[in-house]
């Protein structure tokens, strides 16, 4: 069938945005395509087995949906965007993983998107696909709890309270550093509380606040710290980049990815925090205990998950003016990093105090999403259960503490209008 000029010219940017992407990131200075190829050259058959099968799958995902985008023109529209950032992630992942590098389909899907974004590719990843891979992550650590490891509970109470005291002593500084910024008080305050992204910004606009900021500003502290915590393990430690799951366990249980279309809406239904990750997670904690099943997903299903997941996180800045970006960007970078070293310290007492191993104790604290987190422990392997509970009890706190924050802002701005 001959093509029309706008799926020509639409097949052309595509291509494009890839090879420019690809050129990009081969040049990236924290990996230089010299080092790259050296690197590729030590790698062991089985890295190589790994990143064809996961590139297979990748591109297996990206092929169903550009089969689905054939079927109709009118189906065609909203899957365009869809399918460009697939196609970005591929080939960012594909790049990622030939370094060795940790959570490579993540990282690279990212780094692809966010260049594609910055220009001005037409990308997205629906939220109803992100929810679901979302779910399939939360299905991935229930799996992962064990008797033995309920019974540890009640000993991560002086965790929970440094977790608590560290995000309450970062979320100042890093108010008091936004404040020099020249953000007002409230949009400080929003911007710098590290969880619950969405209700932050809806909270802090209705109260005042400056929602843009608040939105990049979070957005950025999650792309920060998936961007800065793998490579920099990958240097201090010497990962391998295998990820911690499937690999040496028996697939099972795959038919409870089948129950997700009716568990997640009920989940939201009932007002479950981050029910897209939790109501699954309770799922196969409960079923794993009861000895019912133990959910397993294969090699490719992990990376794919992760390049699904790494591509919503890239598309979150489109339509963002790269001037605009890389401004915001140095102001949330030097926020980050204080909160990274706030946390850190409390981290450090954790250590000392229970004996849990620093890279644990840190990731636990991490100020970052609690499902990007909670993957990156599992392919660490970093006990990935101890970092899934604090980052969800953060979370938790946090939601609970909402009403409270907004209140005293309205205070605050009721007193300032009376002066």
């Amino acid at each position: 069938m001959p093509q029309t000029g706008s799926q020509w010219r639409l097949r052309q940017r595509i291509i494009g945005g890839l090879f420019r992407v690809a050129d990009k990131e081969a040049s990236m200075p924290f990996i230089p395509l010299q080092r790259l190829k050296v690197r590729a050259s030590r790698l062991s058959p089985a890295h190589w087995l790994t990143a064809v099968m996961s590139l297979r799958a990748a591109i297996s995902l990206t092929a169903v949906t550009s089969l689905r985008a054939a079927v109709s023109l009118k189906a065609d529209a909203p899957l365009r965007p869809l399918l460009t950032s697939l196609s970005l992630g591929v080939v960012g992942g594909w790049l990622f993983q030939l370094t060795g590098m940790p959570l490579a389909w993540m990282l690279g899907p990212l780094v692809a998107n966010l260049l594609g974004a910055m220009a001005g590719l037409r990308l997205g990843v629906p939220d109803r696909l992100r929810n679901l891979f979302l779910g399939v992550l939360g299905l991935t650590l229930g799996a992962r709890v064990s008797p033995e490891l309920v019974s540890h509970l009640s000993s991560w109470w002086l965790s929970a309270l440094l977790l608590l005291a560290g995000v309450w002593a970062s979320t100042l500084a890093c108010a008091a550093w936004y404040r020099r910024c020249g953000f007002d008080a409230t949009s400080a305050w929003f911007s710098s509380v590290p969880g619950a992204l969405t209700a932050m910004v809806v909270i802090g606009e209705r109260i005042g606040g400056d929602p843009q900021r608040i939105a990049v500003a979070q957005s950025l502290r999650v792309l920060l710290v998936i961007m800065i915590l793998p490579p920099l393990y990958w240097v201090l430690e010497g990962a391998s980049g295998t990820p911690g799951i499937g690999r040496d366990v028996a697939v099972s249980g795959l038919w409870l990815i089948a129950v997700l279309p009716i568990l997640l809406p009920l989940a939201r239904r009932l007002r479950i925090p981050n029910a897209s990750l939790l109501a699954p997670l309770l799922l196969a904690l409960v079923l794993s205990l009861c000895d019912v099943v133990r959910f397993s997903p294969p090699v490719w299903g992990t990376d794919v998950m992760q390049l699904v997941l790494g591509c919503a996180i890239g598309t979150r800045f489109k339509g963002l003016a790269p001037r605009v970006l890389v401004g915001v960007m140095g102001q949330s970078g030097v926020a980050t990093l204080i909160s990274l070293s706030v946390l850190g310290c409390f981290a450090e007492l954790i250590h000392q105090l229970m004996g849990v191993p620093r890279d644990v104790a840190f990731l636990a604290l991490a100020p970052g999403g609690i499902g990007e987190m909670a993957l990156l422990a599992v392919a660490l392997d970093l006990d990935p259960i101890f970092v899934a509970f604090h980052h969800l009890l953060r979370l938790i706190v946090l939601m609970l503490l909402l009403p409270v924050m907004a209140r005293h802002f309205r205070h605050r701005h009721a007193r300032e209008a009376t002066l």
